[in-house]
C-alpha cells in the first residue's frame, strides 16, 4: 500500500521541484529570494499540491493511536492528522494536508477497488473539470461546494480513485 501511495505522491513532489528549479541559468553566489512560476493573477486549471492522504486500515482507532504514541502525530476532532506548511512563494498562505486511516472497506474509496485515496489541491477546479472532460477523464460527481472549499472526484486510468480540492 505504501508503495502505490508513494508511486502517486513521488511524481507530484518531482514535478513541483523540477517546474521550480532553474536548469538553464548560470547559479549566481548572492542570497536572492526565489521568484514565482506562478503569479497571484495565475488562473490556470492544476494540480498545486497534495492535500490528503487517505487509507485504509483494519482498526482506525488502534492506528491513530500507534502513530499518535510511536510518532508524535497528533489526532483532530476529524479523526484526521493535519499537517501545516506555508507557500514558499507566498509566506502568508498556509496550506494543510490531511492524513486519515479509514476503516477497511468504508465505501468512501469507491468506485475503486484500491486501498487509498490522494486528495490533490487545485486552482480553478471548475476549468480543470471542464479540461477533464474534454480529455474524456472518468469524473464521478458534480463538484459539491462546502464552508472549506469545493470537491469532486475522478478515478484515473490505474482505478484510483482522486479528490481534488480547491481550498477556500
Amino acid at each position: 500500500m505504501i508503495k502505490q501511495i508513494l508511486l502517486l505522491v513521488i511524481p507530484v513532489a518531482l514535478m513541483r521541484i523540477t517546474t521550480s528549479c532553474d536548469l538553464f541559468h548560470k547559479k549566481s553566489n548572492t542570497m536572492e529570494e526565489p521568484t514565482s512560476s506562478v503569479s497571484a493573477n495565475d488562473t490556470t486549471p492544476k494540480v498545486i499540491g497534495i492535500g490528503g492522504i487517505f487509507f485504509f486500515t483494519d482498526d482506525p482507532k488502534a492506528t491513530k493511536e500507534w502513530y499518535s504514541q510511536n510518532l508524535g502525530m497528533e489526532i483532530n476532532d476529524w479523526g484526521s492528522s493535519s499537517f501545516e506548511s506555508r507557500d514558499i512563494n507566498h509566506p502568508d498562505t498556509i496550506h494543510s494536508l490531511q492524513w486519515t486511516p479509514f476503516k477497511t472497506g468504508s465505501d468512501y474509496f469507491e468506485p475503486s477497488k484500491k486501498d487509498f485515496m490522494i486528495n490533490y489541491r487545485v486552482q480553478n477546479l471548475e476549468g480543470l473539470v471542464e479540461k477533464l472532460k474534454q480529455n474524456g477523464a472518468n469524473i464521478l460527481d458534480s463538484i459539491a461546494v462546502y464552508d472549506y472549499g469545493k470537491f469532486v472526484h475522478l478515478i484515473d486510468p490505474e482505478g484510483n480513485k482522486i479528490e481534488l480540492w480547491e481550498p477556500k
